[in-house]
């Protein structure tokens, strides 16, 4: 040990002092860098990158070309991703065509001045999932198992079912067999015309039609009187002096009734053009207490027509772009998502590598 208590060095007077900027190796680190590792934008080898600048600044045209680079793996991505963009978009206006709203056109003045030529409606699918049907809701259904049974399409099978249903969501496809009317009877109701003052009734209560009634139209210039069998609804349409309606389907199954089953969804709102803007709600005249009171009494079964109310409704496809514009607004978050998600696993995986 030397005088001053600090020792002797490890090496001896003769040895050489080791150069600080050489590395020394330690078991299962890898090497040390000297002092000068690191130092400027040479990739820990002491030496400049050719590339920059003589202060070490990155070279503008280097940076011209990654940002380009930057931007074609960015279009090469979206490339990619549509195809899943487009997948998704029409699942989801599959299930939204099915299942909750679909778009319509009114061909015909059947509904007028309510529903008027060229007018485009939505109806909903679900409420009557929610509640039963009302007297004066508006109803989209198909005929094909009533009115129009002895003209049934046949089956095209799966394929041609599918290509049904791609056809509709575009906006191609045109049933001819779904019609548009409002309910005037439930299951069990008596529906006649006319009584004294010229009105339908039902149960024997007067129908004040006349706030949706095609002007100068009488409410009916044909007579008529049925009971409402089981699990069906007597409809007219609005414009009564020419809508083929329940009256002029009296010899069809049912009675000119049409079943609970076929009606697809209710017809809530108009959307185009623009001047029909608007809901279609009940009239008040259906909402009188006196309808619902005098029902059993007019030989319809209150729990029977209770138990019919409850039954769901099937659902068909019809021309409408509506559903496949609902499903690529819904496909957009979804593929960002995924996009993200795919991003954040690869920036792990690069990470833990």
């Amino acid at each position: 040990m030397n005088g001053d208590g600090l020792g002797s060095p490890p090496w001896g007077p003769a040895d050489p002092v080791p150069d600080l900027n050489d590395t020394q190796a330690i078991p299962g680190l890898g090497s040390v860098p000297g002092p000068n590792a690191g130092a400027g934008n040479d990739g820990g080898d002491g030496a400049p990158n050719p590339a920059d600048g003589a202060d070490g600044t990155e070279d503008p045209a280097e940076a011209g070309q990654r940002a380009k680079g930057g931007k074609r793996r960015r279009r090469r991505s979206f490339w990619r991703e549509l195809p899943v963009l487009v997948v998704i978009a029409l699942a989801l206006a599959l299930v939204i065509k099915s299942f909750a709203i679909q778009a319509f056109f009114i061909p015909s003045g059947s509904m007028q001045n309510t529903l008027a030529v060229n007018d485009r409606i939505l109806i909903n699918k679900i409420v009557y999932h929610l509640r039963s049907i009302h007297r004066g809701d508006i109803v989209v259904f198909d005929g094909s198992t009533s009115w129009d049974s002895g003209s049934a399409p046949t089956s095209r099978g799966v394929f041609g079912k599918v290509v049904d249903e791609l056809e509709g969501i575009v906006g191609i496809s045109n049933d001819p067999h779904i019609y548009i009317k409002r309910v005037i009877g439930l299951p069990g109701d008596h529906v006649a015309c006319c009584n004294a003052a010229g009105q339908v009734t039902v149960n024997g209560v007067p129908l004040s039609e006349g706030s949706y009634l095609y002007p100068g139209n009488h409410p009916s210039d044909q007579s008529f009187s049925i009971t409402v069998p089981a699990g069906s609804l007597w409809v007219m349409g609005d414009h009564r002096a020419i809508s083929y309606d329940s009256r002029g389907h009296t010899g069809d199954p049912g009675g000119g009734s049409i079943p609970e089953s076929a009606v697809l969804g209710r017809a809530f709102v108009i959307i185009w053009p623009p001047s029909q803007w608007g809901f279609l709600n009940i009239p008040a005249t259906f909402e009188q207490p006196q309808l619902n009171n005098s029902n059993a009494a007019a030989g319809g079964s209150r729990a029977a027509l209770e138990a019919t109310l409850d039954n769901g409704t099937p659902v068909t496809p019809a021309a409408s772009p509506l559903p496949l514009a609902l499903g690529f607004v819904g496909a957009v978050p979804l593929t960002w998502l995924q996009r993200k998600a795919r991003r954040r696993l690869k920036s792990r995986r690069e990470r833990r590598s």
